[in-house]
């Protein structure tokens, strides 16, 4: 169901909005912000040079730590007494990023969580249980809001209680789920050991967003949950869920670019490339007053593709991240992503979909250890069936990475699971020195 006309508005028409909401933003910040003021001057831009949309190249960038360093609302371009909701990243590594919304903000933002939901097939005749955590994280009441606005009813639950979660799903008659998808993972393992099939539930869609996962990842959700698995984008920095989404026809995700405007870099040396050439995900806000954003380096790493998709809309799409640039690691010589591991790992019977990735250092050489769960525990009494397993997964991540990895099986159950994002990565390399 198209939710907004935006979502097919023909090019040259989204083309002339996006160059309006450009130039109005960049004046706005350049008059409010005083950090954009001091950028802008630095390089003798005035926003009266914003002529046309490629003209956006001539904006620097803004990075994560622009934000820690303006800390708590220094980049803000309302006073407190617009300012409706604040939210927070988890400050993970250092003070969280506070972003504020103003009232339109807020409509903009369940809008975009709207058309999310409605691409997915959710209708006013669901029901919508929300595993995201409410609070400071974004996720929980962006998705709430959009779904109301849509009509859908809405379980409130929050993160964590999986017992709890399932037996609100049977009696509610739970239609759609919105987790991330390593949650969604955990969920089917407790359905298994209550003996809750997917026919014992009424569940159809899922909505998951707040980490990426592969096709391979994909296809178990779906299996083990008897569910169409939906993927969406967003980032606290921006707006939140609602950046983009994916359609049923899975053609990648549709970008809400009369609000987002994408560009793709050169992650090195911040070059703006051609089209479908893939790079990391630039975005400028185009409506948001509350903290606008211009040019906020994603780190994600995707492509853009202009073509309509065959589900009528027009937004530009952009591919399943494929990665962070800053997540990418370099092993002797070679890039690995987590993800090419996870695809890898989802194809191998006899181990379960939660995995832990080692980096470390041993006489100056960088070596990686894949921890991994054993699906069925009395396998750990068997060394030669843990051998020919073990063989068979390096032999595979081998073939993909082209470097060898050390794996390590563990019994069932012995990676931590949390209903945030699933920690894939510990890299140990600078504790090795």
């Amino acid at each position: 169901m198209i939710w907004n006309p935006a979502e097919t508005m023909n090019r040259s028409e989204m083309a002339a909005l996006q160059l309006t909401r450009l130039q109005e933003t960049v004046s706005r910040v350049y008059e409010r912000v005083a950090f954009y003021r001091d950028r802008m001057d630095a390089i003798g831009l005035k926003p009266s040079d914003i002529k046309s949309l490629k003209d956006i190249e001539k904006i620097p960038f803004t990075v994560k730590n622009d934000l820690r360093d303006h800390y708590p609302t220094g980049m803000f371009a309302e006073d407190t007494r617009a300012i409706v909701r604040y939210h927070a990243s988890s400050g993970t590594t250092g003070k969280p990023i506070i972003v504020g919304y103003t009232r339109n903000d807020m409509a903009v933002w369940t809008d975009c969580c709207a058309r999310l939901a409605a691409a997915a097939g959710v209708t006013a005749d669901d029901v919508c249980q929300v595993a995201f955590g409410y609070g400071m994280f974004t996720g929980g009441f962006g998705l709430h809001y959009g779904l109301e606005h849509l009509g859908a009813a809405v379980i409130p639950h929050s993160s964590g209680n999986s017992e709890r979660q399932l037996m609100f799903m049977q009696d509610l008659g739970t239609t759609v789920l919105i987790a991330t998808p390593s949650y969604a993972l955990h969920l089917s393992e407790i359905m298994a050991e209550q003996g809750i099939a997917p026919e014992d539930l009424k569940l159809r869609v899922g909505l998951f967003g707040g980490e990426g996962h592969t096709p391979e990842m994909r296809r178990l959700i779906e299996m083990r949950l008897g569910i169409t698995d939906t993927q969406n984008y967003g980032l606290t920095e921006i707006t939140g869920p609602g950046v983009s989404y994916e359609c049923l026809a899975f053609e990648g995700m549709h970008i809400n670019e009369d609000h987002f405007y994408p560009e793709i870099i050169d992650p090195v040396t911040g070059e703006t490339l051609p089209e479908g050439e893939e790079g990391e995900l630039v975005l400028t806000t185009l409506t948001k007053e509350g903290i606008p954003m211009l040019r906020y380096r994603t780190k994600d790493i995707t492509r853009l593709n202009y073509e309509p998709c065959s589900c009528g809309r027009t937004l530009v799409r952009m591919d399943l991240v494929r990665g962070r640039s800053d997540d990418m690691m370099v092993i002797r010589g070679v890039n690995v992503f987590p993800s090419q591991i996870e695809a890898v790992l989802m194809t191998i019977h006899g181990i379960g979909p939660h995995y832990q990735i080692i980096v470390t250092t041993e006489h100056f050489m960088d070596q990686i250890e894949v921890q991994v769960e054993l699906v069925d525990a009395s396998r750990l009494e068997s060394y030669r069936e843990l051998e020919d397993l073990t063989h068979e997964i390096r032999h595979k991540i081998r073939t993909v990475l082209q470097i060898d990895v050390r794996v390590k099986l563990l019994s069932p159950q012995t990676l931590e699971r949390t209903a945030g994002k699933a920690k894939r990565v510990i890299d140990l390399r600078t504790k090795a020195f």
